[in-house]
């Protein structure tokens, strides 16, 4: 079953509400780079996320260098940013 693909104006008030965040380039993805105090903590966190993922059944793009994290969000059902995208985004940023 396809995921519907949030409209424009549904993604502008979705990212009102969630400011860390930035669309992708291309308006089919929301992006967060976080900075932690060191590798220990940045891969703590993403341990987190992973978890948070699982029970959401809804899995980030991620890069992770030393104590930066590069998280990228989107619904390949949907072939762009969903309402499940949004979800996860502020399950992520209630970690912080």
């Amino acid at each position: 079953m396809a995921v519907p693909q949030l409209t424009e104006a549904e993604r502008d008030e979705a990212l009102a509400a969630l400011p860390a965040w930035r669309v992708r380039a291309d308006g089919l993805a929301i992006e967060r780079e976080l900075k932690f105090a060191d590798f220990n903590e940045a891969f703590g966190f993403m341990t987190r996320v992973a978890l948070l993922a699982d029970k959401h059944d809804h899995h980030p793009e991620w890069s992770n260098v030393y104590n930066r994290v590069a998280i990228t969000l989107t619904t390949h059902d949907a072939g762009g940013l969903s309402a499940r995208d949004v979800k996860m985004a502020r399950a992520i940023d209630a970690l912080l």
